[in-house]
């Protein structure tokens, strides 16, 4: 092989190599980005209401159900109907416990997914918060939006 033929052999290589590095990074990143409660569960969770302060969402998880792993800002959830729940965090650390009917939990942002473990339906509002509520700033980036800004990827819908 002549040092030509060589040198466009190694080139297509390192092409082939990049794209598919590059597609291989979208793949695994893009979903950190898109995890929209909405979306991902859309079978389970629907919005209710929406504004530039915050977003409303009705969860309702049968018994056995598992939602699929989505991310939240900062929010608060209202428990209509408890239950007991499996919860699975990003980092691998697996939780159980047990809502009660009335609790007003609020949570930091986090990625994670949950399972009703339970013999009967949970039902939650979830009040997602966009912004500092009294200090007349602009809103702050939710978490997967400053995520998806770091890497240079589009930002989710």
């Amino acid at each position: 092989m002549t040092g030509q033929a060589t040198t466009v052999m190694r080139m297509r290589f390192l092409i082939i190599f990049a794209l598919t590095a590059a597609f291989t990074f979208s793949v695994w990143v893009t979903p950190a980005c898109g995890q929209d409660p909405a979306d991902v569960n859309s079978k389970t969770i629907r919005v209710r209401f929406e504004n530039d302060r915050v977003r409303v969402l009705e969860a309702i998880l049968p018994p056995g159900s598992k939602e699929q792993v989505h991310s939240h800002p900062a929010y608060v959830i209202y428990v209509l109907a408890g239950g007991r729940y499996r919860n699975y965090a990003a980092d691998g650390k697996i939780t159980e416990g047990t809502f009660q009917t009335g609790d007003v939990i609020y949570r930091d942002p986090l990625t994670h997914a949950a399972e009703n473990i339970g013999d009967k339906p949970m039902h939650f509002i979830l009040v997602e918060l966009k912004s500092e509520a009294a200090s007349g700033t602009s809103a702050r980036p939710l978490q997967r939006e400053a995520i998806c800004r770091n890497l240079g990827l589009p930002l989710p819908v």
